[in-house]
């Protein structure tokens, strides 16, 4: 079941509005080294789910070791807004953070993918190193 929701980077040079597969169901973070670093929570979208309102022109693009991934970032704030999959080129991953009025911390738990050891590379089909837990603490507001 897609679901449509508008996204913009933390600066708002980049609007945009993406249908996911599945909702939020897809959550999933990675732990390769630079999924690692980035920190990002990303959910899924058709590679034809995601429409430019504006800022299309300010991304940035970021391919590493096989080149199959594709990473875009608004060049102003920096912000990673979506990746074409090494794991499934017709598939984006959006950045959660991304969609207004959502959280990657709204998430108790989101699935680790094993980055490391990637499928595509003779990783375990299926994918996961670990499970990402959040609790909010009890003196939060």
């Amino acid at each position: 079941m897609s679901q449509s929701h508008d996204a913009a980077c933390h600066c708002g040079a980049v609007q945009f509005r993406v249908a996911l597969s599945d909702g939020l169901s897809t959550a999933r973070r990675c732990d390769c080294s630079f999924c690692t670093m980035r920190g990002a929570v990303a959910v899924t979208a058709p590679l034809d789910g995601i429409t430019f309102a504006s800022g299309e022109d300010q991304l940035t693009l970021y391919q590493f070791n096989t080149g199959v991934a594709k990473h875009w970032f608004c060049s102003t704030c920096g912000i990673y807004t979506h990746h074409q999959r090494r794991s499934n080129p017709n598939e984006l991953g959006v950045n959660l953070a991304c969609l207004k009025g959502h959280s990657p911390f709204d998430l108790a738990e989101v699935i680790v993918n094993d980055g490391q050891m990637h499928p595509s590379d003779g990783g375990d089909a299926n994918g996961i190193a670990g499970i990402l837990r959040y609790t909010k603490s009890k003196d939060a507001p």
